[in-house]
């Protein structure tokens, strides 16, 4: 398969990024673009899936950054310096029109990239995302469109991501922590490394699902 890929850059505004993705899902359900794969920094705020229930952002009105709801599976994560976003937007019809499948390729990815800087990643029984041992260092949320998918990931990479989990019940799960791959590999890594190896491995995963 094609996968283009793009680094957006530092402290993207959400809302920017949000229509970035929604343009190009157009483009590619017209069959104007190829799959392509956004990568990038936000900066700092909060999204909630579409749920009844927003517990997880325990007393909004008192969080430190904005909070936006958007068209993804879970509760409430948090984005901002420090922290890889990706954003895939694929076709996922040649793909077998597996949204769980699609998952688990996205989860592998990330995984096969924290095996290249040397950190122990996996996959945990019934929760979405990467975990080191019961440290969640990356989230997964997706969206789809006619069979579009857009959304995805973020990943910790730096100390300096973590902060904002502070203050919310990252993804609903009491008493998990938030760990990062700086933490984890126990050795400074830029975002732009760990995202150019991410690449490369998504490429080869998603590659893998097509029929």
């Amino acid at each position: 398969m094609q996968l283009v890929d793009q680094w957006l850059g530092s402290n993207i505004d959400y809302s920017s990024a949000l229509e970035t993705q929604e343009a190009k899902l157009l483009e590619v359900l017209e069959g104007q673009s190829p799959n392509t794969f956004f990568q990038l920094e936000h900066a700092p705020i909060y999204t909630i899936g579409r749920t009844r229930d927003q517990s997880s952002l325990r007393n909004p009105e008192l969080l430190p950054h904005p909070v936006v709801e958007i068209n993804r599976g879970g509760q409430a994560t948090y984005h901002g310096p420090g922290q890889l976003v990706g954003y895939p937007i694929v076709d996922l019809r040649p793909l077998g029109k597996d949204l769980h499948t699609y998952i688990r390729a996205i989860e592998q990815a990330l995984i096969d990239t924290c095996q290249e800087f040397g950190i122990d990643a996996h996959r945990r029984d019934g929760l979405t995302g990467v975990w080191v041992d019961n440290r969640k260092l990356a989230s997964i949320g997706v969206g789809v469109r006619k069979w579009i998918g857009m959304h995805g990931f973020a990943i910790n990479i730096t100390k300096e991501s973590l902060r904002g989990f502070l203050s919310i019940t990252p993804c609903g799960l009491d008493g998990v922590k938030i760990t990062c791959v700086a933490h984890e590999a126990k050795r400074d890594i830029t975002v732009q490394a760990f995202a150019n190896k991410v690449s490369v491995n998504m490429l080869n995963r998603l590659s893998e699902l097509e029929q």
